[in-house]
């Protein structure tokens, strides 16, 4: 874990598998816990930090892009899609961010 905080583009694979994380809880503990049991107090606790870390996955995939110099038709709009699509942060973590981050260590 401390090896991701040592860059920028280790602190967005972070966030990008926080961000994954915290959809697979809502979808898989939260929801049902909503409609089996009447609970919607963890959908909105969760759901609101997932919103959080998709936010902050946005602004940190635009901070890195910049300062990377990241060519914007073949890199940074696809981390930018992926964390649109659910479960998309794991997919270009391991597709792109995770070659990268070899490629700067």
């Amino acid at each position: 874990m401390i090896h991701f905080m040592r860059t920028k583009i280790g602190r967005l694979r972070l966030i990008g598998f926080l961000e994954g994380s915290s959809l697979l809880f809502l979808l898989c503990v939260a929801v049902p816990a909503k409609y089996l049991y009447g609970n919607p107090a963890l959908v909105r606790a969760v759901g609101t930090v997932h919103g959080l870390l998709f936010l902050l996955f946005v602004f940190n995939a635009l901070s890195v892009g910049v300062e990377q110099r990241w060519p914007f038709k073949t890199t940074t709009w696809k981390v930018l899609v992926a964390c649109i699509i659910p479960f998309g942060t794991f997919y270009i973590d391991w597709k792109i961010l995770s070659r990268i981050d070899q490629d700067k260590a």
